[in-house]
């Protein structure tokens, strides 16, 4: 009988009591500490399996009890200390956070320091599966082909949302507002992808500067809720009616989740958890020792080990079954792959989730790439997995934004990337088609900054990307002190560009995601890696409300649902897809590599036809025979005949009657 690890309730002998389980292979001897609302401390010692499980059963023990792990070492392993709490790794709720603000309280949590630190180290808390009520709550499983997914923070979604109650602004109370709801709803998406929700904790640059991790990509405790986004002394409970409300109004809930790296850092920083527990198990290490550092924060979870994949492949379980979560999408993914220690695209972790009964029914995410060797694998990843897929982001940013001209490449990115996925059983929802997410520039900032303003994050401006493909439209930022004409000439440019650059994201074969205020101009005044401002830079700023950009947004989401070419998740192929000139007739070779010409139109289904004009100037198309009616477009006039006028650049959408 396998041992649950972790704290579980378990009644024996008809008496009700917990059951502890933790795994090292490393230690010679470990107690249990349990914790009462003063803070005292009772040891127990622990029994080892011949599977390395220590555990034990204690009676009588209430659910919100605290409790932590002394390790002591076999000789000659330096990384177990019994003067350090460690944390459970499979801890369900935690409280505490350590302060790590200077090198003489970050020295309370290092290996190599003899005080007891018990007082101040993050403890789990026994908890139990509530009575939450679910009213019958299932998954969605909505089909790839007809998801649009919206990236969002939990806190900055409803910070500054001043028609919700103030005390649940930024909450996951708030998420579940029905006025909050009913915007997703009224917007169309069909996923919300959650930023993390694990319980984090800030690294000790950020807590010496006074900031902190804002995106929460410093996970502690994966198993547990991160308890600041509640607005209620029961995370739980709120987070899990959040679920459901979302799912009552048919909308999915994907977790943004990090198995990646730990907040532990370096070998010689902090310790709170795995590394004074198992540290050979659960991270990569060099032929020297070291770790490796294929993620840029200091360690590599080894999710090749047994033990650690069995860790991540239970926490997802976990959120699945406790929380009704639809999918995940996972952060620095190639790491997952990485065995021996190269990228396998049949690694022992993807075949494990494709066979599990919970986790295949579930919609898998990929950001394909980490910073290791081998680390770019856009298009590797196993078929069930859709990818965060750059080429798409750059191609369709340098077509409008830089006016490439690249008709080829814009077709390519438009029809789902077919160069990079149409291999094997794939399908397009593979290619998960973005233009922005948390990382960079919002949409807004793409139209209103050529360079990165991230002063505010105390590194010099140094951090984020450099490379952007943005274009300000002649003034940097966001033209405040202009005289009115110049900056309506300037706003209406941006605007025309940002309802273009929407309308390809939405209208292109694949899944598309949408980062959260792009569509109604929510900007972070230039800022591209705004991960530690927890503050207005971040938060969705609801009071500049752009309502022409919201309906636009809308459009393209409503007719995206109509068009058959773009639900039917398959190829597109010369049988429902035609791409022509702008005078009607099909692009030849010249045309493809015409990069002055900036202009196409393209048929799909023989009902719907898109004319795209990526200049700043008119031009005329002479559309394919029929008569055809104008649906969107920002700036066009139809002619008597076959002709259409488009004064500036636009993505317009024609039907034929």
């Amino acid at each position: 009988m396998k041992t649950l690890l972790g704290a579980n309730i378990e009644i024996r002998n008809n008496q009700q009591g917990v059951s502890f389980a933790l795994y090292s292979s490393q230690a010679q001897k470990i107690e249990l500490c349990l914790f009462d609302s003063e803070d005292n401390e009772k040891r127990f010692a622990m029994e080892k399996n011949e599977q390395d499980i220590w555990h034990c059963w204690i009676a009588n023990i209430e659910v919100g009890t605290k409790y932590g792990y002394r390790l002591y070492p076999k000789y000659g392993v330096s990384l177990n200390n019994p003067n350090k709490l460690m944390l459970d790794p499979y801890a369900k709720m935690v409280v505490g956070k350590p302060d790590l603000s200077t090198a003489n309280k970050r020295a309370w949590f290092l290996l190599s320091d003899q005080r007891d630190n018990a007082k101040l180290a993050p403890k789990a808390m026994v908890t139990h599966s509530s009575n939450f009520d679910w009213q019958g709550d299932k998954p969605l499983q909505t089909p790839w082909e007809h998801s649009i997914i919206y990236e969002l923070h939990v806190k900055g979604f409803t910070q500054l949302r001043e028609d919700l109650p103030q005390h649940i602004r930024g909450t996951y109370a708030g998420l579940a507002h029905p006025k909050s709801i009913a915007y997703l709803q009224s917007l169309g998406i069909t996923a919300v992808e959650l930023l993390p929700v694990n319980f984090f904790v800030n690294e000790p640059h950020l807590q010496e500067k006074r900031l902190s991790n804002y995106w929460g990509y410093n996970p502690l405790a994966m198993f547990a809720l991160e308890p600041s986004y509640a607005a209620t002394d029961n995370p739980m409970d709120e987070f899990k009616q959040a679920v459901k409300a979302l799912h009552q109004a048919g909308i999915e809930v994907i977790l943004d989740v990090v198995f990646n790296h730990t907040a532990e850092g370096e070998k010689d920083y902090p310790t709170f958890s795995q590394r004074g527990i198992d540290d050979q198990t659960y991270y990569y290490h060099d032929q020297q020792g070291y770790y490796y550092n294929w993620t840029g924060c200091g360690n590599t979870l080894d999710l090749s080990s047994p033990q650690a994949r069995a860790w991540a492949l239970d926490c997802l379980k976990y959120w699945v079954e406790e929380y009704h979560i639809d999918g995940f999408r996972f952060d620095l993914a190639t790491c997952l792959g990485r065995e021996e220690p190269y990228f396998n695209p049949q690694g022992l972790l993807f075949k494990a989730i494709e066979n599990d009964p919970i986790l295949s029914r579930c919609k898998m995410i990929s950001e394909p790439w980490d910073l290791g060797d081998g680390g770019y694998q856009v298009g590797n990843f196993p078929s069930y997995f859709a990818e965060w897929n750059d080429r798409y982001r750059d191609d369709i940013k340098r077509f409008w934004l830089w006016k490439s001209g690249a008709l080829g490449d814009f077709a390519e990115r438009l029809a789902g990337s077919s160069d990079i996925y149409r291999k094997g059983n794939q399908l397009p929802y593979k290619t998960l088609n973005f233009i922005t997410a948390h990382d960079g520039f919002t949409l807004r900032d793409l139209v209103s900054y050529n360079h990165k303003h991230n002063f505010a994050n105390g590194e010099d401006n140094r951090d984020g990307r450099n490379e952007n493909y943005s274009y300000n439209h002649g003034i940097e930022g966001l033209a405040e002190g202009l005289p009115v004409n110049e900056k309506s000439a300037v706003e209406k440019q941006r605007f025309l560009t940002s309802v273009a650059l929407l309308r390809t994201l939405l209208l292109s074969n694949g899944t598309p995601m949408l980062l959260a205020g792009d569509e109604f101009g929510n900007t972070q005044y230039g800022n591209n890696n705004a991960y530690c401002q927890d503050n207005q830079i971040s938060w969705l700023k609801w009071r500049n409300f752009n309502e022409d950009l919201f309906v636009a947004t809308q459009q393209a989401i409503q007719l995206r649902k109509k068009i058959q070419s773009l639900t039917m998740g398959q190829w597109w192929s010369a049988a429902n897809v035609s791409w022509l000139n702008e005078f009607g007739h099909s692009l030849q070779v010249a045309d493809w590599q015409d990069y002055a010409g900036k202009a196409m139109q393209f048929l799909l289904d023989d009902q719907w036809l898109f004319v795209i004009n990526a200049k700043d100037e008119l031009q005329n198309f002479v559309l394919p025979d029929g008569k055809w009616e104008m649906l969107v477009s920002s700036h066009s006039k139809m002619l008597k005949g076959q002709g259409l006028v488009v004064e500036t650049i636009d993505f317009c959408l024609l039907q034929r009657k």
